[in-house]
């Protein structure tokens, strides 16, 4: 490989470090992302226009700009037309196909290896079976994972009698068969190796349900990365290993940081439903009585408090509601109101989700505090207007040992002197489990569709 193309590769993984940077924060987010997409531009262009000693070593080149060209028109209408409720099925979905493109690659590599005989070093062989094995487990996983949050399938966790037999004897027959490789390579093992990575990939997510299944997608990106990490050092790919390890990393310790921020272990979110226990509840409306109110009732509650904060969760985005909520906020500051968002780490349905969606409307990024910031003042504030969100100001978090989110660090909601939940009905949360703190005395409903209710909500406190 020339001098210039091994440069020219660096400056792409240093695109890949900064783009990461970038994304740490809001205001750097967009240049981040820009910075990463011109680092892999060019490191697929860089292909086409070298050749290795002066040999031509592209084959087939008019498939691969079909190919090409069909993965940049998916892009562009993901990027378009998925709606913000969808990315974290849209973040699934690309990030199997990625898992699944790598076990591929790996197959290739292994059917060239055993063609010239298997003369290929141990290491080598040995990251290609990871890769296939792993490859194909993120691309099962983010299947499922998909077909859950997309509703083509139950959210519950699916379990069935022999489901850990099934699960460890498939994890012990893959390393066996891995070492096999290692020892002999044939491209039988290699497919072997790829189907039994399809079945360890089910069976690794459909016991999972509930708001653990977004833990499970920032899980399987890691997977992703490593796949894609070790493919890199099969190909010899530079760019390929650094931005797999990257990929790698962070989505590990994301996994981590959601998994911290619902009071759990990764590993009882992957197998607590084994246990005979639940990732969700039972997903029963409550027939039980609430207090309710119109919008006139709740617009004098927040015209006459002298301190706000607004608990942005996933109806929020359903609903597209987040410019007339931003209005409304602006309204009660011009009246003197002093008002903050609350972002809880795991809100809506992937990290950021409500940081992200918040942004599209312009809202100052000063208003948003995270729970840590924020939890102490919740004590302090008149109403809290809950706007979407259930689970995560759910007591039952902090006082119910046997309620799936147990646990979790929570909002807290319950404190304030006045909580305004606006709901469209009765159905519980994401988690399936009824939130007591709509029963409480100092609680207030306003039930209807997000966006409907903000506009009624917005009128009424500018009539004030």
């Amino acid at each position: 490989m020339p001098t210039w193309v091994q440069l020219v590769y660096l400056l792409c993984a240093v695109c890949f470090i900064l783009a990461l940077k970038g994304l740490s924060g809001p205001k750097t987010a967009r240049t981040g992302n820009l910075i990463g997409a011109a680092g892999a531009v060019v490191a697929c262009v860089v292909p086409f226009i070298y050749k290795p000693n002066g040999v031509e070593h592209l084959h087939h080149v008019p498939l691969i700009l079909i190919a090409i060209a069909i993965g940049t028109a998916g892009g562009v209408f993901g990027a378009q037309r998925v709606q913000m409720t969808q990315m974290p099925q849209m973040v699934a979905l690309f990030n199997g196909v990625g898992g699944g493109a790598a076990a591929l690659v790996a197959l290739l590599e292994l059917h060239e290896i055993v063609s010239v005989g298997g003369d290929a070093p141990w290491f080598t062989l040995a990251a290609t079976a990871f890769t296939i094995v792993v490859g194909s487990v993120s691309f099962a996983g983010s299947i499922v994972t998909f077909a859950k949050l997309q509703e083509l399938m139950t959210s519950r966790p699916v379990i069935f009698p022999g489901l850990p037999v099934a699960f460890g004897g498939t994890a012990v027959v893959a390393v066996i068969l891995s070492v096999m490789l290692v020892n002999s390579p044939h491209m039988w093992i290699g497919i072997v190796l790829g189907l039994l990575g399809l079945v360890f990939g089910l069976l690794l997510v459909l016991p999972v349900g509930g708001a653990d299944v977004p833990i499970v997608i920032s899980l399987l990106n890691a997977f992703t990365g490593l796949t894609v990490a070790a493919g890199g050092y099969v190909l010899g790919n530079t760019v390929l290993l650094v931005a797999g390890t990257l990929v790698g990393a962070s989505g590990t310790f994301l996994t981590l940081l959601m998994a911290n921020a619902m009071g759990r272990s990764v590993a009882n979110i992957l197998f607590g439903a084994l246990k005979g226990g639940s990732t969700l509840g039972a997903g029963v409306a409550s027939d039980r009585p609430v207090k309710s109110a119109g919008p006139e009732d709740v617009a004098i509650l927040l015209g006459y408090a002298e301190k706000v904060i607004i608990v942005p969760g996933y109806g929020l985005a359903v609903a597209q509601a987040q410019h007339t909520l931003r209005e409304l906020v602006e309204v009660l500051q011009a009246r003197g109101t002093e008002v903050d968002y609350a972002i809880h780490p795991v809100a809506g349905r992937m990290p950021g989700h409500m940081n992200v969606l918040l942004a599209e409307a312009q809202v100052p990024y000063e208003q948003l505090k995270e729970m840590d910031e924020i939890n102490s003042e919740f004590k302090h504030t008149d109403v809290v207007l809950v706007v979407g969100a259930n689970d995560v100001v759910n007591p039952a978090a902090k006082t119910t040992p046997g309620a799936p989110i147990y646990g979790m660090p929570i909002l807290n909601a319950d404190e304030a002197k006045q909580v305004v939940f606006m709901k469209r009905s009765m159905r519980p949360g994401f988690a399936g489990i009824e939130n007591e703190l709509l029963f409480e005395p100092t609680t207030t409903l306003l039930f209807g569709d997000a966006k409907d209710s903000l506009g009624k909500l917005l009128n009424a406190v500018k009539a004030l």
